[in-house]
């Protein structure tokens, strides 16, 4: 029996490998605290090193068990659309405020498929939306406003 090696498997895991190494690292300049009262630097040390074994796993299996993928059409349209969401709310979400910024973020993404219609995307945007600033605003108390200065009146 040949044994293939997968190497997106291989540079993927390594991606993850790399990224958990930096969380632990970063991690390693905050108090860890004890288990019964964690400091700031034990959730970043967990997270890494769950993110680093996980990669390490992914590896493995690219080494060991690897399979041949045949990687289809990119879909460039729903790539540049998910951009321009993500940077349109780095940008505006202080000047427009939590909520337009995350509707306009999540219409986007929405319609980055070409098989939603316009009303599951709008069904989508305001569910998303409402979600997120009960979750981010009210729940985790972020100090962003709701509606922001360029939306004054």
């Amino acid at each position: 029996m040949e044994r293939r090696r997968s190497f997106p498997d291989v540079l993927a895991g390594a991606m993850f490998v790399l990224l958990g190494g930096a969380f632990v690292v970063g991690s390693l300049g905050y108090e860890l605290g004890t288990p019964l009262r964690m400091g700031p630097g034990a959730f970043p040390l967990l997270v890494g090193v769950l993110v680093a074994a996980l990669g390490l796993g992914i590896v493995v299996k690219g080494l060991v068990a690897g399979e041949v993928i045949v990687f289809g059409r990119i879909p460039w349209r729903a790539v540049g659309v998910i951009t321009l969401a993500l940077v349109f709310f780095g940008f505006t979400v202080r000047g427009l405020g939590f909520v337009p910024a995350s509707a306009v973020t999540a219409l986007l993404t929405t319609l980055a498929s070409s098989r939603v219609r316009p009303l599951m995307a709008v069904a989508v945007t305001a569910g998303l939306t409402v979600a997120s600033a009960l979750i981010f605003v009210v729940g985790l108390q972020l100090r962003l406003p709701l509606w922001g200065p360029w939306l004054a009146f």
